[in-house]
């Protein structure tokens, strides 16, 4: 019997619905700044087969729950934590993601769970933030939990709460967000009680399989036929690891597109480096790449017909048959092996996206965004007026990669929802004043469709204090696609000298300013085929000065800032006669590469 296409309708909806009030009721009742303000946290629903069934955002995994604590054993009320990276099954990418899950039940059995997991303030470590830059082994960055029971039957483990709020420098937050999601799941398992109380078990688990498999249908049908078959190859690269010099980190994606094959898709990342000493490793072999297709499969809506129809689409679990993954051995940067250090792993989870894209770049001729900005987390951390120790962490987004048909939009950020903390908050309740707030000129990457542009954003000590940073891109730059041009580097000065992207502790005294521009995307296609017009306008804007019209543009302006419309093709006449390779990687990729050149890394 066919399912009622209304009924799937309908429990469509709920489910997002659920998921958003979750993650409302978590923003709503959070205590620290990073969970509250900066919103680094996401919920999930997944069916009692372990499926996630919603696609509004990514999610952690249920594996590793049911994997310790057999579904038979559960009960209303119970809650189950965990953040231990390599106990979790790939969901879990550094220390300071804490994860809650709660079992939703019907006439007393196991239906589905409701999670959260989020960024924390501290989970102890050797360093405030948990995210020492220049750790050596998991050991130093912080407190780390197998799953547990953290509820148990609607009684908190008073115990367990203790052990971690007292390794926390500030527990009083961490108490508090652990509060707000473990309430929220529970609020949302009794949300999904009432839509399987209404429905009835078979109904709706008949639903949540046909809201699944039209994810697999429509990914198959509308995105993944674009794709031609054969076999392609792409790589990209952390830059340091906070141990080592810095020296290429290299992720290669292999791709081979098999449209007859059941997993249409294989991703091979054999290619990808050894393990480094630092803390750029990325967990990722676990529960056969689960995670990990979920994570990479939003790049491929970037073939959709049209932007609105890309937004529409959802990633659930109905991705995951469409891709077969291969791992190398253990002791790689996306295989390592305990105790390897994790807490920067965006430098490698974040590339891949941008290997994904490289990849079905060279796959579809260009029909892919140029590459985007990764997370950086810049901050500063001492002691107030009243000697209360204080922690200002920042998750500052930046330019998109321009694309096909658009440029790429100006400080975003790639995890979806999450914003900047804003300043009057930042002035009200840290000593520092935010003297400049915008957007860096002349950062998005030059072409046909500029790049995003990043932050430009100058900060003030009013107290001494200490300045932390985890950051990539700030030698390399986010390439551009079809001839456009790599965006600007990430880059951070504190009253004049030029900081590192991975810092600790670097001291700034009271008055002192610390200015930060982030990250640039790419450019797609030829800057000298931008519309004049454009350019113009960027620079009436501030988003492109006079000497970048020129220098990479080719735009002559007037005094009035009018197109001179001879001067200017004069002047591209002149500039077109160099080519430009497919990819474009920036100034800093040929140095750190040693000797290794553009077209050697367009030939993989």
């Amino acid at each position: 019997m066919s399912t009622d296409p209304i009924l799937v309708e309908i429990v469509e909806g709920t489910l997002a619905s659920v998921e958003k009030e979750v993650e409302t009721a978590i923003a709503r009742t959070a205590r620290s700044p990073m969970i509250r303000d900066a919103h680094d946290f996401r919920a999930g629903i997944h069916d009692v087969k372990l499926r996630k069934l919603t696609g509004r955002s990514y999610s952690a995994l249920v594996q590793p729950i049911v994997r310790d604590f057999p579904i038979e054993t559960m009960r209303p009320g119970d809650v189950y934590f965990h953040n231990d990276v390599y106990l979790s099954e790939g969901g879990i990418g550094h220390l300071p993601d804490l994860c809650v899950t709660v079992p939703v039940f019907h006439e007393d059995e196991v239906v589905a769970f409701v999670q959260a997991f989020g960024h924390h303030d501290d989970i102890g470590g050797s360093v405030p933030g948990s995210m020492p830059s220049h750790a050596r082994s998991v050991f130093e960055e912080g407190l780390m939990v197998p799953p547990i029971k953290l509820w148990d039957q609607g009684v908190p483990n008073e115990a367990a709460l203790r052990i971690m709020t007292r390794n926390s420098r500030m527990p009083d937050s961490l108490a508090g967000d652990l509060d707000a999601e473990c309430s929220a799941c529970l609020m949302g398992a009794r949300r999904l009680a009432e839509l399987f109380q209404r429905y009835g078990r078979a109904a709706v688990e008949e639903c949540f399989d046909a809201i699944i498999g039209k994810t697999t249908e429509t990914f198959r049908r509308e995105l993944l036929s674009k794709i031609p078959a054969g076999t392609y190859v792409w790589e990209d690269y952390a830059e340091h690891d906070g141990v080592d010099e810095p020296r290429l980190h290299t992720q290669r994606i292999t791709l081979t597109v098999d449209h007859n094959a059941e997993a249409p898709l294989t991703i091979d990342f054999t290619g990808t480096s050894p393990q480094a000493k630092g803390p750029i490793n990325h967990a990722g072999d676990y529960a056969d790449g689960v995670f990990l297709k979920k994570w990479l499969a939003p790049i491929l809506r970037n073939l959709a017909d049209t932007p609105e129809r890309a937004a529409e689409l959802d990633v659930n679990e109905g991705v995951v048959p469409l891709i077969k993954m291969i791992f190398p051995e253990k002791g790689t940067l996306l295989t390592p092996i305990f105790p390897a250090p994790t807490n920067a792993r965006t430098f490698v989870i974040l590339r891949l996206l941008g290997v994904l894209a490289g990849v079905l770049a060279k796959a579809t001729g260009g029909r892919m965004p140029a590459d985007q900005e990764t997370i950086r987390y810049t901050g500063v951390y001492g002691t107030d007026a009243e000697g209360r120790p204080y922690l200002m962490r920042e998750v500052l987004g930046g330019g998109s990669g321009g694309r096909w048909y658009a440029d790429g939009e100006d400080t975003i950020h790639v995890v979806p929802d999450s914003r900047n903390i804003p300043v009057e908050f930042a002035e009200a309740r840290w000593p520092l004043r935010v003297e400049r707030l915008g957007l860096a000129c002349d950062s998005g990457g030059p072409g046909e469709f500029r790049g995003g542009l990043g932050y430009d954003k100058h900060i003030r000590m009013l107290r001494d204090a200490s300045y932390m940073s985890i950051a990539d891109r700030s030698i390399l730059s986010c390439w551009g696609v079809n001839g456009g041009q790599a965006g600007r580097p990430f880059r951070v000065d504190v009253n004049g000298k030029e900081m590192e992207g991975l810092v600790d502790d670097y001291p700034v005294k009271a008055g002192e300013v610390i200015r930060i521009r982030t990250t640039g995307g790419g450019g797609w296609g030829s800057p000298y085929d931008r519309d004049p017009r454009k350019v113009a306008a960027d620079v009436r804007d501030g988003k492109v000065s006079l000497a970048g019209a020129i220098g990479d543009y080719g735009v002559v302006l007037d005094e009035s800032g009018r197109v001179d419309e001879v001067g200017t093709a004069e002047l591209r006449a002149t500039l077109r006669a160099g080519t430009r390779p497919f990819f474009d990687r920036g100034p800093g990729y040929p140095k750190l590469a040693g000797g290794r050149t553009h077209a050697d890394v367009d030939q993989l």
